[in-house]
């Protein structure tokens, strides 16, 4: 089981990032799939959930009306859309898949000007 995070970097507040997650060695639309984040020197937090097929979500009120969350299953693929980023926003995102005991390394995100 894998997961591999991209389409982390620098940005401006305000602006906007996509990261992606691709699975690989499980049955990708089984599984509800988490994004979570880590601030240095904080605990890692839930950013959200969607569904097997995406019919329902899950957000952090932090993150809620600026972020969106969505899975393509043909490609195995899960998506974080991030807009009008925050400095707070800073952080390693990861994507998980619990049921299968699996976590990605992460990507960094950093939302500074």
């Amino acid at each position: 089981v894998q997961l591999v995070e991209s389409g982390g970097g620098l940005v401006q507040p305000g602006g906007s990032l996509r990261l992606s997650c691709t699975a690989s060695g499980f049955t990708f639309s089984s599984a509800t799939m988490y994004w979570y984040r880590q601030a240095p020197g904080k605990e890692r937090e839930l950013v959200g959930n969607i569904g097997r097929f995406g019919g329902t979500f899950n957000y952090a009120d932090s993150v809620k009306d600026r972020f969106t969350i969505s899975r393509d299953n043909a490609k195995n693929t899960l998506y974080l859309q991030m807009n009008n980023l925050k400095p707070e926003d800073t952080a390693v995102y990861y994507c998980a898949a619990p049921l299968f005991g699996s976590w990605g390394q992460g990507t960094q995100v950093t939302v500074s000007s």
